[in-house]
């Protein structure tokens, strides 16, 4: 890897480079600090020499991706993000390889993983998880149009740019499918029924998690938790939703967790009702 150097942040981030045919390199980019470590490989803070543009590089190591066998997962997820044009959704601009490593070329976003602000502060005051609910349930509405299902929405996958507005990334579970789905996949506690169960699934997957994720930013923690694997993975299945008494939380939120965690896929609210939600009609566009 080159030289790391000092990168600041955009403000404002300058249009990205247009060059969809460009044959990249590591020459095209100064590198500066690790933002992140994963299972296969690490994300930096990069600036592309020509123009001065800020993006997160993401190097992915051959190695691991031959030792797991994740190349058709690789390109799957290459192919169906950078097809993605959302506010929503973190652009991927493009990628390169060289011997060792595949280079993807991301969005940068300065606010970092949601996840890190949620548990920094608990818990999100009603108004900020309504926003956040809203712009995700604007970015699956965008991705199930495309037939794109993202299978995978948890905070950690969740990203705040410089100005605060949230980014879908990781679309490492993501599938472009109109058929149901029997893959199980995503991360426990956010897995609905179907898939616990090993049933086909559709786009609705996206929409219990939306429920999950809404009880999450207001309660500090998913609604099925257990200590067991299995114990979780029961709740799940029988819906043991509960509402705590504290923190106080409102009925109009509690009535749109309900009716996004319902068994029945078939059953659950639809993106577009979300948005007509009095809960996000009060805290979003009221």
């Amino acid at each position: 890897m080159a030289t790391k150097t000092q990168i600041q942040p955009p403000k404002p981030p300058k249009q990205p480079p247009k060059c969809p045919q460009k044959q990249w390199s590591l020459d095209d980019f100064e590198i500066g600090k690790p933002l992140g470590k994963g299972k296969f490989g690490r994300v930096y803070l990069a600036r592309e020499v020509k123009t001065g543009f800020i993006v997160a590089l993401k190097v992915i190591f051959k190695e691991q991706i031959e030792k797991y066998r994740l190349h058709h997962q690789l390109k799957r997820e290459m192919e169906i993000q950078t097809s993605l044009r959302h506010p929503n959704v973190l652009r991927l601009y493009g990628w390169f390889h060289d011997e060792e490593r595949i280079f993807l070329i991301l969005e940068y976003a300065h606010g970092g993983e949601l996840y890190r602000e949620l548990r920094k502060t608990g818990r999100l005051p009603e108004k900020q998880a309504a926003m956040y609910i809203a712009s995700l349930t604007q970015a699956l509405a965008y991705c199930h149009e495309k037939h794109v299902i993202h299978r995978d929405i948890k905070p950690e996958n969740l990203l705040l740019d410089h100005e605060g507005r949230l980014k879908i990334a990781d679309f490492g579970w993501s599938v472009q499918s109109k058929s149901k789905r029997h893959t199980m996949c995503g991360t426990l506690d956010y897995l609905a029924p179907e898939m616990v169960e090993k049933k086909a699934h559709d786009y609705a997957v996206d929409n219990w998690t939306l429920g999950v994720l809404c009880y999450e930013f207001l309660y500090g923690g998913p609604p099925f938790e257990a200590e067991r694997q299995n114990d979780t993975f029961r709740r799940i299945v029988k819906v043991d939703l509960s509402f705590p008494p504290t923190p106080e939380v409102s009925a109009d939120a509690k009535n749109l967790i309900s009716q996004l965690l319902v068994k029945d896929s078939s059953k659950r609210l639809s993106l577009r009702k979300i948005m007509e939600h009095p809960w996000i009609i009060k805290n979003v566009t009221g």
